[in-house]
């Protein structure tokens, strides 16, 4: 199994942003067939090492994750993903 984990910094974080930034990254799991798993946490944490969500996917394969990176639909995402974000961090592993 791979783990994919992404860390995201909003331009503006409101809560606005926060929910919608949720439900696009949400809609993966019924548009890209090889996502098994994923979760989205807000964060709440105060602190100034802290990003504003979180995005948490499981992948039988390293080559499912290859998928993924080229999916159409995930590509429509990550547009999306750039224009509200100012940064974001990845950590994939196998587990």
């Amino acid at each position: 199994m791979v783990k994919h984990i992404v860390f995201f910094k909003l331009k503006e974080n409101t809560k606005e942003q926060q929910d919608l930034l949720k439900e696009k990254l949400l809609s993966l799991k019924e548009n890209v067939p090889v996502l098994k798993n994923i979760e989205v946490g807000i964060n709440f944490s105060n602190s100034e090492r802290a990003y504003d969500l979180a995005l948490l996917t499981d992948f039988e394969t390293i080559e499912d994750l290859n998928i993924y990176a080229n999916d159409p639909y995930h590509q429509t995402v990550k547009e999306f993903i750039k224009e509200v974000t100012i940064s974001s961090k990845v950590v994939d592993f196998e587990y």
